[in-house]
């Protein structure tokens, strides 16, 4: 298997993200339309790292 340094780059932002979104949600007086961006963000860099990880390939 070969390192994938996008692969890496996106897994941090992801944990960044959601460390930002938590720390949002406990703050008083949340900004929701920022907590709702950071779970935007959060949500495309998932679809990116799923679009990134390799499949398992199916032997039959």
């Amino acid at each position: 298997m070969t390192y994938n340094p996008n692969l890496y780059r996106l897994t941090v932002l992801h944990r960044q993200l959601d460390d930002a979104a938590r720390h949002e949600q406990r703050r008083r007086g949340a900004d929701p339309f920022r907590l709702l961006r950071l779970k935007t963000l959060k949500l495309a860099v998932k679809r990116r790292l799923a679009a990134l990880s390799p499949r398992p390939v199916l032997a039959f």
